[in-house]
């Protein structure tokens, strides 16, 4: 069993380029789209999070269900759902502005306890930049370093809502401990201002980098690199497409039977060179889709 934990909420996507670009309302989230991605592939995947009861969060809720996701972690309130509004530019990538005020997602609480059966939980995006949720998020995330969990962390920067940069930064550098594998973007990487080296020598046991149509590079704790080539596909936008990279190198490392510290360092060459050229397949489709549309496991192939 993954645990996915963090935010839900709505994408209006715009239908065009430019700020006045018609926009349509699609189900959202960086921990969403993750775990949406982890049960089209058939991985047992729990979503950990705090949804709305308006109309927004129960189409949130029935979008996990449709990809086979257990909801039973998922809070509920009166608040509204969080809104991110989109912009295309010319290469299909998304800038975003958010409305978060008093939103259901933030109040998050963590549970008392996580499945039994629990290999690996999932942390990122906004829901460790707003509080009072992102503290409730970070104890989950530490508790669960403790319990001997894989923890996988995807920051995944939304820089217009870190009204205090150096603080983050150094709140990001003191959840290295309790990682295993960190996975981040280019961009992302250049605005931490780290390196794979220096992270890893924090605690992560394997850091992976995106590097958009480029293709996934992963640095180890052994001092190894691998790395591969995205793959060729016409893209309509970017949406989704880290979140959808987070799912497979987790289901991939399921199906490797490599969730562990130990298990990553010991992959080898042809065990990373499957699971990056898996993600970057996994992300080429959502690419090629409008919004956050991971694919299934038919479509992949094996990995």
């Amino acid at each position: 069993m993954i645990v996915v934990a963090g935010e839900a909420l709505i994408d209006l996507v715009p239908q065009g380029m430019g700020a006045l670009a018609a926009l349509q309302p699609a189900l959202g989230g960086g921990p969403y789209n993750t775990a949406v991605a982890l049960g089209r592939l058939g991985s047992p995947t729990v979503f950990c999070s705090r949804a709305s009861h308006d109309a927004f969060g129960e189409a949130l809720l029935d979008g996990l269900r449709q990809a086979g996701v257990d909801v039973s972690l998922v809070e509920r309130g009166p608040e509204p759902t969080t809104l991110a509004a989109a912009t295309i530019d010319p290469r299909g990538s998304a800038s975003y502005s958010f409305y978060v005020e008093g939103t259901a997602d933030r109040l998050f609480t963590a549970p008392a306890g996580l499945p039994a059966t629990t290999r690996a939980v999932s942390f990122g995006t906004l829901s460790l930049v707003l509080e009072p949720g992102a503290s409730a998020y970070e104890e989950l995330m530490r508790d669960a370093a403790e319990q001997g969990l894989f923890t996988a962390l995807d920051p995944n920067i939304r820089a217009g809502l870190i009204t205090d940069p150096d603080a983050y930064r150094a709140r990001f550098k003191s959840w290295l401990p309790s990682v295993t594998l960190l996975k981040l973007s280019e961009e992302d990487a250049l605005w931490l201002g780290g390196t794979p080296h220096e992270w890893l020598s924090a605690g992560p046991s394997a850091v992976v980098i995106t590097h958009g149509g480029d293709g996934l590079s992963a640095f180890t704790r052994d001092g190894t690199v691998y790395a591969v080539p995205g793959e060729e596909v016409a893209v309509v936008d970017t949406i989704g497409a880290g979140d959808t990279v987070n799912a497979a190198l987790l289901h991939g490392l399921a199906a490797q039977d490599a969730l562990s510290a130990e298990a990553l360092l010991e992959l080898g060459a042809d065990g990373w060179t499957r699971l990056l050229r898996f993600a970057a397949r996994a992300a080429a489709i959502t690419c090629s889709r409008a919004g956050a549309e991971p694919p299934y496991a038919s479509e992949l192939g094996d990995l």
